[in-house]
């Protein structure tokens, strides 16, 4: 067979679905190849969307989504991506093709050293330089994406060694598992916990990634100790939980509210250095930090871990739990309860254009618990993040480690994909929606039902935030837009504006109730930004 029937071949032994890309004149052997394949290739209108969906696909399976390019810009066009990925921790495969062998030593047509180029955003970067070697490099790639912690791979198949002949088979797949934690780490951790007075929990995407969200409910149930959740692990713990505190990471004053200020023991579960800097929650550099994860800490001056439980997420909570003594204190609920008072206070607001509590609360009205929000990033996210209630994990996926604007709109086409018994939103900005609104016609081929609700304000208005609370004015974030609702009706698509507050949860629930995709255009009252950061202290996200 050719090399790249067996490329395909190694890709359907790993159980891959979809591959979202373009064709190109140096895959031209692969695309054929996939044509006699159960897979399905996923034709997007630009190499990021495929990428974006890959990612988001990834984090919502647990199994490395896959994208496709063909050489030079299709190729540089998955950067950012695959990079968001990598840096989100999600599963992925990208692939690319190249020229061939005999002109990669020189300067040639769209030639870039692609494996170097993928090297510093990924967890595995190669390039196949023979046949033979395709099932072990396919394993690999999907071994390492898949592992603890997951990321991004990347794949460079030249063309001409895409056309040789091979006489080979796929690798049998077998994924790592997390090891056992060890005892002696366990019974000091359990120990510290006991004795502890004011112990609280910081819970990431990691406890997401392990399956160990009903872990992490047990444990903080059992031992009466409150939980605080990154952006990335909403949900985690139901917000309905009698020990959730709410999610953290937006401003200064989260350090005091959430009770990290006096907190003793701070129990760090599935925690990613990416979604809130310890420096954040622990400037003072004096708490006790246990570390629960399936792999070591970082290394940082405000994250020196006194214990480190490593391994199974899910066995190492059942195993503390079992050895420690529940605190007998109650949980500070302040953030929590902050929380739940301004969303309540705006949930009849008529006010126009619309503030975004009030986007907020009608979105979650109108919505299942189990449907999946895909954010954008912008000043929408910081909204999102804080007040978007979630019952359960991977149904509000927002990007804060790389925080890239654009994955909204491919993202949510993937999600429909991944899981199409579910309702799916994009919820963007006007800038991020038109960063990747050409998908909405792979939507549309796909028929694919999804909603985009867009947060219009005519500007970039995360920056203008913090240039409002930094200098008191804006620089060079206006800008005009097209009309979103004529936009949306050329693509086939449906398209809702809303001019005024009381339209806007019918039209939701209408639009989640379509059979295709449906573009909402909401005015949004960005005035409530600055009013935020007065209440609640500067605002610190660094995206």
């Amino acid at each position: 067979m050719k090399a790249a029937e067996l490329f395909v071949k190694a890709l359907e032994n790993e159980g891959v679905e979809y591959i979202f890309g373009i064709p190109g004149e140096e895959n031209l052997d692969v695309m054929d190849a996939l044509l006699d394949s159960r897979i399905r290739f996923i034709t997007t209108r630009h190499e990021q969307g495929a990428a974006f969906m890959a990612d988001v696909y990834g984090r919502l399976t647990g199994r490395a989504g896959v994208c496709m390019a063909t050489l030079g810009p299709g190729a540089t066009n998955l950067i950012t991506g695959v990079a968001d990925a990598n840096m989100d921790h999600a599963p992925l495969v990208a692939i690319a093709g190249q020229a061939s062998t005999r002109r990669l030593h020189k300067e040639s047509h769209q030639v870039l050293d692609l494996e170097a180029m993928f090297l510093p955003i990924t967890k595995y970067s190669t390039r196949i330089v023979s046949p033979e070697v395709i099932p072990e490099i396919i394993r690999k790639a999907f071994k390492v994406a898949q592992t603890e912690k997951t990321g991004a791979c990347f794949i460079e198949f030249p063309e001409n060694i895409a056309e040789m002949s091979v006489d080979d088979t796929p690798l049998r797949v077998k994924n790592a598992t997390s090891p056992e934690p060890a005892s002696e780490h366990i019974e000091r951790a359990a120990e510290l916990i006991s004795n502890a007075k004011n112990p609280i929990i910081l819970a990431g995407n990691g406890v997401v990634r392990s399956a160990a969200a009903e872990a992490l409910a047990a444990f903080a149930e059992n031992l009466n100790i409150p939980v605080a959740n990154t952006f990335m692990a909403k949900g985690v713990i139901p917000f309905r939980h009698t020990m959730a505190l709410g999610s953290v990471g937006l401003q200064s004053n989260d350090y005091v509210n959430t009770g990290f200020a006096n907190a003793d023991v701070i129990i760090c579960i599935g925690y990613d250095m990416v979604e809130y800097h310890p420096y954040l929650w622990h400037p003072s550099r004096d708490r006790t930090l246990i570390h629960i994860d399936t792999t070591h800490a970082e290394v940082d001056a405000y994250y020196s871990v006194l214990v480190a439980v490593v391994g199974n997420i899910n066995h190492s909570l059942n195993r503390i739990a079992a050895l420690a003594s529940p605190h007998q204190g109650r949980a500070l609920r302040t953030l929590r309860n902050s929380l739940i008072e301004d969303m309540n206070q705006h949930k009849e607001d008529v006010e126009f254009p619309v503030k975004p509590q009030k986007i907020i609360w009608d979105l979650r009205t109108a919505m299942d618990l189990e449907d999946i929000v895909i954010c954008d990033v912008g000043a929408h996210k910081m909204w999102m993040s804080r007040m978007f209630r979630c019952e359960y994990p991977n149904t509000c996926i927002i990007s804060n480690g790389f925080a890239s604007m654009g994955i909204a709109v491919p993202g949510a086409i993937a999600a429909k994909l991944a899981h199409p018994e579910r309702r799916v939103v994009a919820v963007t900005g006007d800038a991020g929606f038109l960063m990747n609104s050409q998908e909405i016609e792979t939507a549309m081929r796909l028929k694919v039902a999804v909603v985009i609700l867009i947060w219009n304000d005519a500007s970039y208005g995360l920056i203008e935030w913090k240039q409002q609370n930094q200098f008191g004015r804006k620089s060079h974030v206006d800008f005009t837009n097209p009309d979103f609702v004529q936009y949306a009706k050329s693509f086939g698509a449906e398209g809702v504006r809303i001019e005024h507050t009381e339209q806007l949860m019918p039209a939701l629930k209408a639009a989640l109730d379509r059979n295709t995709v449906t573009v909402i255009d909401c005015p949004v009252d960005y005035r409530e930004n600055l009013k935020l950061t007065a209440k609640l202290g500067q605002l610190t996200n660094p995206d």
